[in-house]
């Protein structure tokens, strides 16, 4: 595994993570104080943990992580459960005057155990891995021995905390089945994040690969719940349920459900080819039987077998084309006139900034930051004036970009060879020949602080973390830093302070402006001047320190620290 050892970085990435962790705990009310002692608890065994292994001599060599980049646990391991509980606070906050936010209230908490679960249970994993190797470069007495034995003790008060939370608000009964549903959870993490570090080696660090790994457990896993809820209610029904599954609004379900056929459309197509090789005693179709083999799978999964689960587990009567279809036409004029302006918007940034980067010498980053501006002047006013249609809209630019993945990865006729040029054109030391993420990166960080806030917000800058963070204090940062930077956060960092001011006092101004906009667009306001201020400072730090992936992880710490 690959480890950078510079500890003046990584020691500021920890702080401030920390500081971000302690801003979250220290704002939770009585009733979830067994909620924050749990978030300080993991962050510190997962603190410990890291310093084990960017110290240790063999550093879990096993796994092949990105080149140039720290381990990351501490950061991976707390993002998504800061993220849950500030959602938890903020819902038991309005709770008082929406009284329906119960139902809300008790599926978010299931959500905050069972993210908090899934990284606990990789800490587990990485803890025995370490344990089991260290006779070899740990002796018992050394400091590594120690740091080993402080997240021993860690994990284990977060246990006894967890045990004190689920006896004093479970019945008795759903105790037990609580806890395996979490440990369930857990160990699908841990198959999760082993698969995508042996299948995509160099691509993530693993703080990176725990954060999707958590999510896409947490996400994908809510399905099954539903689905088995459905099934558990035909054959043997039941009038409660230990699980809280929440409600999911129309436009959820069909970006849930069709992301998931794309999702099983290379496992389809593996298995498609087997059976082609079995058959033909072959191991490579033909190029067109290949690409045909490829679109009749897509067809099958997203166009029939998706809509039969929606249908069997939501109740879904409507195919999902059929539905977006109705909904796009429910509002022709703006709609239609917000998607002209979308396409016009990427014909134009697409054309030049591609022919920029091949004629002239125009720095790859100041290309790559080009399209975060075009983030910010595409989804504003999307966010504003037609805030759910952009939730739908982002969801069909996740499935277009997932797909086209898919086909450069497959290389797929006639389109895998001339996506991969594309691509490679606005790639960085962050991407592999084998996954390109930076395009997935930015269009979720822009997304995920808007699918979180549906339902009751009372933040009306939450849903503009993503789009705030990155197409504004990013870009700022990036391009102010490398023209005028001159003082460096550290000696083997490429991050400035000049950018860092520019980033956060640009994301200020906006937040500023965009305040009174939201007003007049009917939104209440009740965003607190310093909190904004902790927020917008706390996150344009991390973007700093950090060597992970800031695409992914500064939306997710801006929102969180914006729901306070």
């Amino acid at each position: 595994m690959a480890v950078v050892a510079h500890r003046e970085l990584c020691s500021g990435e920890r702080a401030v993570v920390l500081l971000f962790v302690f801003r979250v705990a220290l704002s939770v009310p009585s009733s979830l104080f067994l909620h924050a002692s749990a978030l300080c608890l993991l962050s510190l065994a997962a603190l410990f943990l890291e310093i084990s292994v960017e110290n240790s001599n063999s550093s879990l060599q096993r796994f092949k992580t990105r080149p140039g980049a720290s381990s990351g646990i501490l950061l991976g391991a707390t993002t998504l459960p800061s993220v849950m509980l500030s959602r938890l606070i903020q819902v038991s906050r309005v709770l008082s005057v929406h009284q329906n936010g119960a139902e809300e209230l008790a599926y978010l908490d299931m959500q905050y155990w069972t993210v908090s679960a899934s990284c606990l249970g990789v800490l587990l994993f990485f803890l025995y891995l370490l344990a089991t190797s260290r006779k070899r470069w740990c002796s018992p007495f050394s400091q590594c021995s120690r740091e080993l034995s402080c997240t021993y003790v860690c994990i284990l008060l977060y246990m006894v905390n967890c045990y004190f939370c689920f006896t004093l608000k479970t019945d008795g009964g759903w105790f037990g089945s609580k806890m395996l549903y979490l440990i369930s959870y857990g160990a699908a993490t841990v198959i999760l994040i082993q698969h995508i570090l042996r299948k995509f080696p160099s691509c993530a660090s693993i703080g990176e690969a725990l954060l999707v790994s958590a999510g896409m457990v947490l996400y994908f896993g809510d399905m099954l719940a539903h689905t088995l809820a459905k099934l558990s209610m035909l054959f043997v029904p039941l009038k409660s349920s230990f699980i809280s599954h929440g409600t999911h609004t129309e436009i959820a379900m069909v970006i849930q459900g069709e992301l998931l056929g794309l999702l099983l459309v290379p496992i389809f197509l593996k298995l498609t080819l087997q059976i082609w090789g079995y058959i033909r005693n072959t191991s490579t179709p033909p190029k067109i039987e290949m690409t045909a083999l490829f679109y009749t799978s897509i067809i099958m999964v997203s166009v029939f077998l998706m809509p039969a689960w929606m249908n069997f587990v939501h109740d879904f009567g409507v195919h999902p084309l059929l539905w977006v279809l109705n909904f796009v036409f429910a509002s022709p004029l703006e709609r239609l006139v917000l998607c002209s302006y979308w396409i016009c918007v990427i014909c134009i940034s697409v054309l030049r900034f591609y022919s920029i980067s091949k004629q002239s010498k125009t720095e790859r980053i100041l290309l790559r930051k080009y399209y975060h501006l075009v983030a910010v002047l595409m989804f504003v006013p999307a966010l504003i004036f037609q805030s759910s249609f952009l939730d739908l809209a982002f969801g069909a630019a996740l499935m277009v970009f997932l797909l086209l993945e898919i086909i450069r990865v497959w290389q797929i006729w006639p389109l895998g060879e001339i996506v991969h040029q594309f691509m490679n054109a606005f790639t960085d030391h962050r991407d592999s020949e084998i996954l390109i993420v930076s395009h997935f990166s930015l269009l979720l960080g822009c997304a995920l602080p808007k699918w979180m806030s549906s339902g009751f917000n009372d933040r009306p800058l939450a849903p503009f973390a993503g789009i705030l963070s990155l197409g504004i204090g990013d870009t700022m940062a990036s391009m102010v830093g490398y023209k005028y930077g001159v003082l460096r956060w550290s000696k083997a960092g490429k991050k400035t302070v000049e950018g860092t001011a520019a980033g956060i006092t640009s994301v200020w101004v906006a937040c500023y402006i965009l305040l009174p906009l939201l007003a007049s667009s009917g939104y209440i306001l009740s965003q607190h001047w310093g909190s904004l201020l902790i927020a917008v400072t706390l996150s344009g730090l991390l973007e700093a320190y950090t060597a992970q992936l800031d695409n992914a992880f500064i939306p997710l710490a801006f929102y969180s620290l914006l729901c306070l």
